[in-house]
């Protein structure tokens, strides 16, 4: 038999029995729109989680903090009063170690950073402040991934760089509980006095005031440089060291934290791993992704078989309908094989029909798991908007998502479905004795 006259012979005798056809596609269409819209759902959810994800903003990133072995902690511990292990226990971030890091393959450059240890107070006029001071060796912001929404990321001696929220936290320190509330400084080109407090072991206080100039305001980044203030190491350095009174080894003591910048996201895990087995501790927003990518993962997996439970259950419908088919139309089939047509014939003619009947239920079921994820997303989202502007914070941007693939993963799987469904049915029909066909009543 032809391809087309098989074709056509099949979309016929679907079409002699519209009613029963139609109600067997219904518990396809139910199970496949399941499978659409919960892994719609679980995809959504995922790459919502990703694009909220709070400070993520640069792949190629990891954040190196000093190591420390608890084999030598124990061991100190046990020697000293109290506990909590001696300085060997820990592995600084020397020049020695970023030489060691930055020769690591795959590692395109290594970025100084050191906190500012001392009390500081934020003077503009008569407003005050807090913020952290963070000494980083590069001249231009830029290389560690920032840009700026005013000014420049450029860093030259006696200017800071401050995050987006740093005008957020002035304060009037005179203010009176009936003011108005106060606006956020303009701080751009402005000079800020920088107010050092440190005490002596009697308890005296010591300031210490700089004139800084603020040469650019950072666009936000969601994550910790929108509170921080950015400038020279060389100068952080020495405020730190007028801060405790004594120079900084830095052959001893090493950095606070270092910046590694891989040449490619694809190696960063790699690169992270490698600085982890010197000893060091390294943290990127990669290993956060791939928990996350991998949790909701698993999440679609359960979703999606949620969903084929429901086209299971369709199956046994398909499967019935076909076995009714077979027993109403024994003398056609017996009929047909009398005039030629072999068992291939009829084992494909009813696999196509119960393939027909699974697509059909296929495509209902992404037409209407398509509208219903768009639907949820709509209510969802509104939902949602009316939480966060209630209780304050940022909204979802969707609830479900329907990637390309999954419409097309969608009506594959029915169609499959309904053709192993009636495979039994077919096979029977197929190995039918003619002439015990054409006597059946």
């Amino acid at each position: 038999m032809r391809f087309f006259d098989l074709v056509s012979l099949i979309f016929y005798n679907l079409s002699r029995r519209k009613g029963r056809v139609l109600l067997t596609a219904v518990g396809v269409v139910i199970g496949t729109a399941a499978v659409v819209v919960l892994v719609s759902l679980a995809v959504g959810l995922r790459e919502n989680a990703t694009r909220q994800l709070w400070g993520i903003n640069d792949l190629t990133s990891i954040e190196v903090y000093p190591g420390y072995s608890m084999e030598k902690m124990a061991s100190s511990s046990s020697v000293m009063v109290g506990g909590g292990g001696g300085p060997d226990s820990i592995k600084y971030l020397t020049p020695t170690a970023i030489k060691e890091i930055a020769a690591i393959p795959g590692v395109k450059r290594v970025i100084t950073q050191d906190y500012l240890n001392a009390n500081l107070d934020l003077v503009y006029g008569k407003l005050h402040a807090y913020g952290g001071v963070i000494g980083v060796d590069v001249t231009d912001l830029a290389d560690m991934g920032l840009t700026a929404a005013e000014g420049t990321t450029e860093l030259a001696r006696g200017t800071a760089v401050i995050g987006s929220w740093i005008t957020r936290n002035f304060y009037d320190p005179k203010a009176r509980p009936d003011d108005p509330p106060l606006e956020p400084p303009q701080l751009m080109g402005q000079s800020v006095k920088f107010v050092l407090i440190k005490w002596t072991q009697d308890g005296v206080e010591i300031k210490k005031t700089m004139t800084v100039k603020i040469a650019g305001v950072l666009a936000e980044t969601r994550g910790s440089a929108d509170g921080n203030i950015y400038m020279r190491l060389d100068e952080v350095t020495a405020w730190n060291e007028w801060s405790r009174g004594a120079r900084i080894n830095r052959n001893k003591e090493g950095y606070a934290m270092l910046i590694v910048k891989a040449e490619d996201p694809d190696v960063v895990i790699e690169v992270a791993d490698k600085i982890n087995e010197l000893g060091f501790m390294a943290n990127t927003p990669q290993s956060y992704l791939q928990g996350i990518n991998s949790f909701f993962l698993v999440l679609q997996i359960i979703f999606g078989g949620v969903g084929a439970i429901a086209l299971l259950v369709a199956a046994i419908g398909i499967a019935n309908t076909m076995a009714m088919a077979i027993l109403e139309r024994t003398r056609e089939i017996g009929l047909m094989k009398a005039v030629g047509a072999t068992n291939k014939d009829v084992l494909s003619i009813f696999l196509g029909e119960a393939a027909g009947i699974g697509f059909i239920g296929g495509l209902g079921g992404v037409i209407f798991g398509w509208g219903g994820s768009a639907v949820l997303n709509l209510v969802a989202l509104s939902y949602f908007a009316s939480q966060a502007s209630a209780n304050g914070g940022l909204p979802p941007t969707m609830a479900a998502s329907t990637p390309f693939w999954l419409p097309i993963f969608a009506l594959a799987f029915a169609t499959v479905v309904g053709l192993l469904s009636g495979l039994y049915p077919a096979l029977r029909a197929a190995t039918l004795v003619p002439v015990t066909a054409l006597k059946y009543e």
